[in-house]
This record gives structure tokens, C-alpha cells and sequence, in this order.
């Protein structure tokens, strides 16, 4: 053998190795976009348990879960009885009673017998019981409010904020803008940050692992612990979020007057609606995570920029300071 051909073998050996070296942690990661399946080989579980966590697992929902009725009607099936039916309208509520699967069926493999009351109650398949209903839970009534109206909101915001940049341009007043002209402080760099991370692992888990936010929006939690690890990052974001909102206010009108700091306030919606939008949008094609990564650069070099500017300002004339003492323009004393 050629000393060409021993240096192929050797890197293709390499190649191998590295590429086996990688299965463990794709495994990992994939398998942490799923929740754990329980095991239902459990001595200790009753039948009726154990058919309630394989139902739970398959359809993400169990018997007697509570539902609410979104569309303005609708009419379950009275089944074995033909042609007989129970009407439902918006705002009732109903309660899954039994889960059938008949995998003949043309039309939905899935059967949910739903019951409103002691004589209102009947079958509806499951895509149609999805298609209509949501849980009662609060969560799950509120991830359903903001996908569906969102958008309408989100114009309107966006209007407001155009409207009153035409203004101020006009009367050449000039306006505080997340980053471009910003305050003194990288809290709203960052929620922009975080809500276009939130907005990428959002979609992520639509692209990916669909089943596992469906799972969640009927089994809701705000806890991060004890779901799959991209969805405990997710909450994690979401709280971190409103932590650093928090913070971003205080900074916000501590350093501006109430109604520039409104202005400035929604500008930064505007801007964090936008980060949404635009990282919804651009992950499903997948150069989102490029887009985020140049984001996550742009931050963490203007806060190295950051750290290097002074942290001290004058009591007296307000001009910055490298450290306490006497200030050099206007010979004020800070301790």
C-alpha cells in the first residue's frame, strides 16, 4: 500500500470516528425535543391508568379533560343512533369522555366522545374536536388568543409607532431608538435579543417537533422543569424576558422624561414585534439561525464596547466619569 493511499484510509478512519463520536449527541438532542414516554409495563398501575398515560402520549390529551367550544356551533354525532345529533354552541363547555379509534374510517381514524350534559353529548372526530375547541386551562386559552389575534395588534402597534416617527421627523425633534440612538443602558438590546430566541426556538419546535409543542398547549406549564430541555429553554426565555422588561422600565424612566420615555417605549415594542416577526419567518427557511447568530455578535460586541466606557456620571454637569472624585469640567466633587 502507497503512503497516498495509507493517508486516505487514515483520514476516511477519522472521518468515521468523528462522525461515531457525534451519534451520542445528536441522540441527546433529538431526543430532548421529545417529553419521556412513561413506562407502562408498571406493576403498581392500574389498567385504567395505564390506558389514561397511552392516550395522553398518543393524542396529548386524556378523558375527562375540559374543553371549550370556539366556533359559533357545532353538532356531535349520536352514534350508534343515524342522523341524530346534539348541538353545541360558542362558549360551551364539554369534557372528553371516551377516545375510540376505528383505523377504517375515511374520514378520521380518531373518534372523542365529548359530553356538554346528561343528554348533550356525542362523537366528533379529532381533527375536527382540535380544529374547535381549546382547553379550558388559561395558558392554553391564552397561547390560542395571542396566535389567532396577534397579528391585528401587532399592525396596529406598528402604525402608531410610523405615525409618530412621521411627526417627530417633521418637527425635527429627534427620538430615542433602540440601538441606533439609544439610552444608556443594553437592557433593550438584549430583550430585543430575547425575543427574537424565543421567536426562533418557537418555531423550531413548530418545524421540528410539532407534537411536542401540541403536547404542551394541552398539558400547559410555566415551570421549565420536567419538560423536554428546548422547551425548558423556552419558558426560561420567556421569564428572562420579563425580568429584564422589568428592568428595562426602571432604566427607562429613571434617565428619560414620562413622555420620551413612552415614545422610547414604543419604539421598543415596535422593535421587539418586528424581531418576531422576522425570526418566525426567516427560521422556517433556516437562515434564521444565521440571522440570530450575527444578533447574539452585535450584542455581546457593543457590551464589550460597554464595559470599557465610563460607569461614573457627574452629579453636577452629568458628564461621564471614569471613576469617583473631582470631575474635570466642572470641578465638582463625587463620592
Amino acid at each position: 500500500m502507497s503512503n497516498w493511499q495509507h493517508r486516505e484510509m487514515e483520514r476516511t478512519n477519522q472521518s468515521v470516528r468523528m462522525w461515531i463520536a457525534w451519534i451520542p449527541l445528536l441522540c441527546l438532542l433529538l431526543a430532548s425535543c421529545h417529553y419521556a414516554h412513561p413506562s407502562l409495563t408498571d406493576e403498581t398501575m392500574s389498567r385504567e391508568q395505564r390506558d389514561s398515560l397511552a392516550c395522553l402520549f398518543a393524542h396529548h390529551y386524556t378523558p375527562g379533560m375540559n374543553l371549550e367550544l370556539l366556533a359559533d356551533s357545532i353538532r356531535l354525532a349520536c352514534l350508534p343512533v343515524k342522523d341524530c345529533y346534539s348541538m353545541l354552541y360558542r362558549g360551551d363547555r364539554v369534557v372528553v369522555a371516551e377516545v375510540a379509534i376505528h383505523p377504517q374510517d375515511s374520514v378520521d381514524s380518531v373518534w372523542v366522545k365529548l359530553a356538554h350534559t346528561q343528554e348533550a353529548q356525542g362523537w366528533l372526530c379529532e381533527s375536527e374536536m382540535k380544529r374547535h375547541f381549546v382547553p379550558t386551562d388559561s395558558i392554553s386559552q391564552a397561547i390560542h388568543l395571542f396566535s389567532k389575534t396577534h397579528a391585528s395588534y401587532f399592525m396596529a402597534i406598528f402604525a402608531l409607532f410610523i405615525a409618530v416617527w412621521l411627526v417627530r421627523t417633521w418637527r425635527r425633534k429627534q427620538m430615542k431608538l433602540v440601538y441606533f440612538n439609544d439610552i444608556d443602558s443594553l437592557y433593550p438590546l438584549l430583550l430585543c435579543l430575547l425575543m427574537a430566541f424565543s421567536a426562533t426556538l418557537y418555531e423550531s419546535m413548530q418545524v421540528f417537533a410539532p407534537d411536542t409543542w401540541e403536547h404542551f398547549y394541552f398539558n400547559p406549564t410555566l415551570s421549565p422543569l420536567r419538560v423536554p430541555f428546548v422547551l425548558s429553554i423556552f419558558l426560561l426565555s420567556l421569564w428572562f424576558f420579563l425580568i429584564v422588561l422589568l428592568a428595562t422600565l426602571d432604566v427607562l424612566f429613571r434617565q428619560l422624561s414620562p413622555a420620551a420615555a413612552v415614545l422610547y417605549l414604543l419604539g421598543l415594542v415596535s422593535c421587539c414585534i418586528f424581531c418576531y416577526l422576522f425570526f418566525i419567518l426567516t427560521t422556517r427557511f433556516y437562515v434564521g439561525y444565521l440571522f440570530l447568530a450575527a444578533f447574539a455578535y452585535l450584542y455581546f460586541r457593543r457590551l464589550v464596547t460597554t464595559l470599557h466606557t465610563p460607569r461614573y456620571r457627574c452629579g453636577q454637569c452629568g458628564r461621564k466619569l471614569h471613576e469617583k472624585g473631582l470631575c474635570p469640567h466642572c470641578g465638582a466633587m463625587n463620592v
